[in-house]
């Protein structure tokens, strides 16, 4: 996020990468994402309805949660895109925002853009995805400690086997933390 110009773009981007690895999300998911999903709380962070979700049949959708930073990027954000726009993220064209949400493309080239920018390795590059913010949070929660049922509920997942997947390559080190 670091690495995102000090541009309108830049403003978007970074809420939106923030957004994205906090709420787990798909980049199907987060692009579609409207002003009346996002409400804030009292501590200064913000409850997400993620409405449209690949393993929702019946459109129930889900809540998830941010931390006060990303709060205060996704602010910033909506403090220079205007009231007017009903996409939480939308296209920014000259210097002028576009109201319409952007295609699912955009996230996979932000991550990939923002890779490259922090010097990585092209081949490590090409591996990145749209989806690799939903499951690099969801490796990082496992690394830091949060427990299984919670990693399922930030990330809205209803069997452990699905979260096996997410998590089967993470280098997480059970014997680092013990005696």
């Amino acid at each position: 996020m670091e690495s995102e110009p000090d541009t309108p773009w830049g403003l978007r981007n970074r809420a939106r990468l923030a957004l994205g690895y906090e709420l787990l999300t798909r980049r199907s998911e987060l692009i579609v994402l409207r002003n009346q999903d996002v409400g804030p709380r009292s501590d200064g962070t913000l409850r997400v309805l993620i409405r449209h979700r690949k393993a929702d049949p019946y459109g129930q959708g889900r809540i998830a949660f941010t931390s006060r930073r990303t709060a205060d990027m996704l602010r910033d954000w909506l403090d220079y895109r205007g009231p007017e726009i009903e996409w939480l993220f939308c296209p920014i064209y000259r210097s002028r925002v576009i109201d319409r949400c952007l295609e699912t493309t955009t996230v996979r080239r932000v991550i990939k853009e923002a890779a490259r920018r922090c010097g990585l390795r092209p081949d490590l590059i090409a591996s990145f995805s749209g989806h690799s913010m939903r499951v690099g949070a969801a490796q990082d929660l496992l690394k830091w400690g949060v427990d299984t049922a919670a990693i399922m509920r930030a990330g809205g997942w209803k069997s452990v086997n699905v979260l096996a997947r997410y998590l089967e390559k993470a280098e997480h080190n059970v014997w680092q933390s013990l005696p």
